[in-house]
């Protein structure tokens, strides 16, 4: 009996420590800062506690993009695709907090707030205003597309929160004890009211296909539509020759 009891009690030691291992190490888990191709122009943003950097092609006219990417992605890099796909556009490519030169700590409510102050300084310049998230960061432009007055939404590989998604990769651990950026995009889906495109991956080998329907399912009836990349993977989607196309019809 002592010895099952000191199994028993090895057990727990050892589960408790895993469990304090995820939670004080899971910001590690979620976000994977990667620095900026240099040459790309950039500008800077004052908010609270961090200067964000921003890859931009400026342009003057009412139109602009904002966008917000994966959590391992150099959003830079976008630009030269972008800056060819939307001539009409103005474009503001976020670095979240640690990323491409950004001070401060990438967290769920600093993304969120970072997300609210760009589009706030993008809109006094441009009245319309199409936010595209991919990854990580279709849970940024979801919430902000339903705080703010965006013209046009796309979501790539979206998901409907990363809490659900932890709890698969984890089912043995009290994930919804321990997670502190959720990012349940489901919540926010129902008021969203601007025209919606989800862009699923055919092979998205990290984001679980019902998740993106769950979210698209999520959305009033007639304001998302869904559309699967064929052949593409959850990191070259970008690479499909559909991408663009489809987020250039989208946003017209």
């Amino acid at each position: 009996m002592r010895i099952v009891l000191g199994f028993i009690s090895v057990a727990l030691i050892l589960y408790g420590a895993v469990c304090a291992t995820l939670f004080f190490s899971q910001r590690s888990l979620i976000y994977f800062p990667q620095p900026r191709s240099l040459g790309m122009p950039t500008r800077t943003l004052q908010v609270d506690g961090a200067e964000l950097v921003i890859s931009v092609r400026g342009r003057a006219g009412p139109k602009a993009l904002i966008y917000f990417g994966g959590n391992a992605e150099d959003v830079s890099v976008n630009l030269p695709s972008f800056s060819a796909a939307f001539p009409d556009h103005a474009l503001y490519l976020l670095h979240y907090r640690g990323y491409g030169g950004s001070s401060g700590r990438p967290s769920e409510a600093a993304l969120h707030a970072d997300a609210q102050a760009l589009f706030d300084t993008v809109h006094r310049a441009h009245p319309d205003v199409a936010v595209v998230g991919r990854s990580l960061g279709s849970g940024v432009a979801v919430r902000l597309a339903a705080m703010r007055p965006v013209s046009r939404l796309v979501l790539v590989t979206p998901y409907d929160s990363v809490q659900e998604i932890a709890i698969r990769q984890f089912p043995f651990i009290p994930i919804r004890w321990l997670i502190q950026d959720k990012f349940e995009s489901w919540r926010h889906a129902p008021s969203i009211r601007v025209p919606t495109l989800l862009l699923a991956a055919e092979f998205d080998e990290v984001i679980p296909r019902d998740s993106t329907e769950r979210l698209h399912a999520g959305f009033a009836k007639g304001v998302a539509s869904m559309q699967t990349l064929r052949g593409a993977g959850h990191n070259t989607v970008s690479d499909s020759a559909q991408y663009l196309g489809a987020m250039q019809e989208s946003l017209k």
